[in-house]
C-alpha cells in the first residue's frame, strides 16, 4: 500500500500521539468557543510553521470546524523546497501521521487530474511541511474523513479558484487554506505588513492583497477569496500571532493568522 510517508513530524511537530494530544489539549484550554456557529464552513485559512509558534491559530480553525462534518479535507498549500509549474495532487492510498493514518480518497483524486490540466503527480513535491503539519489536525478533528493534498508551484490562482469552487459545491468538502503570513521583518514592519493582509482577506479584496502583502501562501489566500466572491462567502477572522509571541525575538518576525469561510447563516 502506498502511504504518503511523514516528513516533519518531531521538527515542526511532535512524533507521538501523546505529545501532539497535550499540545490540543493546551490549545484548547485557553479559548472559549461561542455558543452557536454562525456559518456554514466551506473553507479555513491556518498556518503552517512549528506547533510551538502558530499551533494555537490553526487549533483554534480546525476545533470550531469540527462542529460540522465533511467527507473530505482538502489541503492546499505552496512548495517551499521542490520547484513546480502547476500543481502535485498526492496519489497515494494513505496519508501518515502519528495520530493514526488518513484514508486519501484516491477516486476523487483521479477524477480532479482528469478534470484540471494543472495537476500532476510529483513525489517530491510532497515533502512539504506547508501541508503535512495541517494532517495531525484533520486527524484529531476528523477521524473519519479522508484527505487530499495538493502541493501548488508555479500556478495562476484563477485556475486554483475554479478546483476549490468545484469542491465546496459538490460534496460534503472542506477546504485547507495553507499560508504563513510575512517573514524576517522586524515586529513593527510585521505587524503593518500583516494587518494589511488581514484587512484584504477580510473584505475579500484581492487588489488590496497586491497591496503591503507578503505571504508564502499568496496564491492560496487569493484563490480562496476569488471563489469567497463568486460564491458570495464570509470571510471571519479569528487569530493574529507571530514568532515575537514564543522567541521574543522582534529583530525577525514571521506572522500567523486563521480564517473561516463560509455562508452566513440567518
Amino acid at each position: 500500500m502506498d502511504i504518503r510517508k511523514t516528513v516533519v513530524s518531531g521538527s515542526f511537530y511532535p512524533d507521538t500521539k501523546e505529545e501532539i494530544k497535550r499540545y490540543i489539549e493546551h490549545f484548547n484550554s485557553n479559548f472559549t468557543l461561542e455558543n452557536e456557529l454562525d456559518m456554514d464552513i466551506k473553507a479555513l485559512i491556518v498556518p503552517h510553521a512549528g506547533y510551538i509558534y502558530s499551533g494555537f491559530t490553526s487549533n483554534l480553525a480546525y476545533n470550531i470546524a469540527a462542529r460540522q462534518n465533511f467527507e473530505n479535507i482538502i489541503v492546499i498549500g505552496p512548495s517551499h523546497r521542490h520547484y513546480l509549474k502547476g500543481a502535485s495532487i498526492a496519489s497515494y492510498s494513505e496519508y501518515e501521521t502519528p495520530l493514526g493514518n488518513i484514508k486519501i480518497n484516491i477516486e476523487l483524486v483521479n477524477k480532479l487530474k482528469t478534470d484540471f490540466d494543472f495537476l500532476c503527480f510529483d513525489e517530491d513535491a510532497h515533502f512539504e511541511h506547508s501541508t503535512e503539519t495541517q494532517a495531525p489536525f484533520i486527524k484529531n478533528y476528523f477521524p473519519n474523513s479522508k484527505i487530499i493534498e495538493i502541493v501548488y508551484g508555479e500556478l495562476n490562482f484563477k485556475e486554483l479558484s475554479f478546483l476549490i469552487d468545484k469542491l465546496i459545491n459538490e460534496g460534503k468538502n472542506l477546504i485547507v487554506i495553507s499560508t504563513d503570513l510575512s517573514h524576517f521583518y522586524p515586529l513593527k514592519e510585521a505587524n503593518v505588513l500583516d494587518n494589511n493582509c488581514i484587512r484584504a482577506i477580510t473584505t475579500n479584496s484581492i487588489e488590496n492583497l497586491n497591496k503591503g502583502c507578503e505571504a508564502c501562501g499568496g496564491i492560496g489566500i487569493k484563490a480562496i477569496i476569488n471563489t469567497s466572491i463568486k460564491n458570495h462567502l464570509t470571510n471571519k477572522f479569528l487569530h493574529y500571532c507571530t514568532s515575537y509571541d514564543i522567541s521574543k525575538d522582534d529583530k525577525k518576525v514571521v506572522g500567523y493568522t486563521s480564517f473561516l469561510i463560509g455562508k452566513k447563516l440567518n
